[in-house]
């Protein structure tokens, strides 16, 4: 039976996609009769970000306790692809995002000192990565395309697209409700804000809104629900389980994903599995590649009356729901855990 190591690194007391994809990949290793454990590397701070890539380069993933040996690694994340193995597969979710794509974001928040030493940083960890991802591993693919652009464009790193299949959960479809889901970690980056603003103009102004999900926004957007007047329509559950997120997928209309620039997000496929349409921009990244305007939901230009407009049609039109939702629960089919493991897996 071979062995095979998952990977991703983790910062403390928190969690994401990514560890929810590599539990899920670990199983499915599993289950297809593979020996399959998890391996979390840390993931520093910033400033001591060159001590976890060391930490990570000097672990030792060739044997396991028993002394026999570990057949392959499968890594997600940085800087977990520095682990050193000669059968090595990094399905990269995302590199240090502030140092790449979010640079130009990042870059604007620093005083000239800061701005000079984190771009220092940004050039060790650029050459760092692309002999890394290049000379060390076996093989690179990439969660979504998003992911594969920003690989070629920064270190003109080749690789595959291989998607994620939605997590292992009972996702079911019990109806098409009369409340929008927005699943989501509760960044700036994810957007929830426009939803609100979305819910103000005419044509979703009798939606009713649920935002499941936490983080540092969460203040922020519940004063702005107070602000607005939408306590009536918008409930903010905070961080839900696993069951009871599946139970709302499965009640709701539709889901909306407006996040920009979106690594791939997992929300996209969980509300395919449960046969719910999605509501994306076109600048989503991740889900805009998933979702197919007016197949398996909606994508609008990244501007509320937009949102706006797509949120009003899909709640106002039941019938369009569940079509949409049908063909991307047909989709959700396609994308299986045991097709994965075949492209991840090294012959």
């Amino acid at each position: 039976m071979k062995r095979i190591v998952v990977a991703t690194s983790h910062p403390l007391f928190a969690s994401g996609g990514h560890l929810v994809i590599a539990n899920a990949l670990v199983k499915a290793l599993s289950d297809c009769g593979y020996d399959a454990s998890l391996l979390l590397t840390p993931q520093n701070r910033f400033g001591r970000q060159g001590s976890a890539y060391l930490a990570t380069w000097l672990t030792d993933v060739a044997q396991a306790h028993d002394s026999r040996n570990v057949d392959q690694v499968i890594s997600l994340r940085f800087p977990s692809y520095a682990l050193q193995h000669s059968r090595h597969v990094c399905w990269l979710n995302h590199r240090m995002r502030e140092y790449y794509d979010q640079w130009s974001w990042f870059a604007r928040q620093l005083s000239w000192p800061s701005w000079i030493k984190e771009g220092l940083r940004r050039g060790v960890i650029h050459t760092v990565d692309r002999y890394l991802l290049t000379d060390s591993v076996s093989r690179v693919c990439a969660q979504s395309k998003t992911i594969q652009a920003r690989l070629m464009k920064w270190g003109s790193i080749t690789s595959e697209v291989v998607y994620p299949p939605a997590p292992p959960r009972p996702y079911r479809c019990e109806k098409y409700g009369d409340y929008l889901l927005v699943p989501s970690r509760l960044t700036t980056l994810k957007r929830v804000d426009m939803v609100l603003d979305a819910l103000l103009e005419p044509e979703a102004m009798a939606v009713r809104c649920v935002i499941v999900g936490d983080g540092d926004q969460r203040t922020a957007l519940a004063a702005r629900v107070a602000e607005y007047g939408l306590s009536g329509r918008v409930t903010m559950t905070g961080h839900v389980s696993d069951s009871t997120l599946v139970d709302y997928f499965g009640k709701c209309r539709a889901v909306c994903v407006p996040a920009v620039d979106e690594d791939y997000g997992l929300v996209t496929v969980e509300s395919f599995a449960s046969a719910k349409p999605v509501i994306t921009c076109s600048d989503s990244g991740g889900p805009s590649e998933l979702v197919t305007s007016e197949e398996n939901g909606l994508v609008v230009r990244p501007e509320s009356s937009e949102l706006a407009k797509a949120i009003g049609r899909m709640m106002d039109d039941v019938d369009l729901a569940e079509q949409c939702g049908q063909v991307a629960y047909q989709q959700s089919k396609s994308m299986t855990w045991e097709q994965t493991v075949r492209q991840l897996v090294l012959v």
